[in-house]
């Protein structure tokens, strides 16, 4: 079983993407350094009302590939999290075969994160990440690493009790309203002075 590592900016944002919705269906993409498919750098959180509709899904793949290649990074995979509390499985997720396009398209192994809805808690100890890796066109198995868990575990912790999670903006906001920054821009910026103090 192979290891797939999380940042820890990335692992704070799939939370607070779930947490923001937790009555919803949520889904994003997983974004790695040119040339590692073994390390999900950044998230970009896509929808929570119609992660089904494809052209919303297509306008979003493009302007996410076009920022993502101007930093370096590249489309390295996908992630979700149900809307039922036990569908943490990957039989189970939402938007699977938008997984299966993107594997297609990825060079080298492509990622597959379900959330573990039942391990999202204030008191993290493990991660409450499900993961695959694309292997001779099925999904294999894998297990999540994160950077630097136990303090990490801490700032999501302290993130999902201010209430954090109702300043992530996901590609639906940016959707209903363009002012909406779907790159999370002043997340990415202020997310490292709060892991500090962990």
């Amino acid at each position: 079983m192979s290891d797939v590592n999380f940042s820890a900016r990335a692992y704070c944002k799939i939370m607070l993407h779930a947490a923001k919705y937790p009555h919803l269906a949520v889904n994003g993409l997983l974004l790695g350094a040119k040339g590692s498919d073994q390390k999900v750098v950044d998230v970009v959180p896509l929808f929570h009302q119609c992660l089904h509709v494809t052209p919303m899904a297509e306008i979003a793949l493009i302007q996410v590939e076009a920022k993502a290649t101007q930093q370096g990074l590249h489309i390295l995979g996908y992630y979700a999290a149900a809307e039922n509390f036990y569908d943490n499985h990957l039989e189970k997720a939402p938007g699977a075969r938008l997984a299966d396009k993107i594997a297609e398209n990825v060079s080298g192994s492509a990622v597959f994160a379900v959330v573990d809805n039942r391990a999202l808690s204030i008191n993290m100890n493990y991660a409450a990440l499900k993961v695959w890796q694309s292997k001779e066109s099925r999904w294999a198995k894998a297990r999540c690493v994160v950077e630097d868990a136990k303090n990490t575990f801490d700032a999501v912790s302290n993130l999902l009790q201010r209430g954090a999670m109702r300043e992530l903006v996901d590609f639906d906001n940016y959707l209903d309203n363009t002012e909406n920054d779907w790159s999370n821009e002043h997340f990415n910026r202020d997310l490292p002075q709060l892991l500090a103090m962990y």
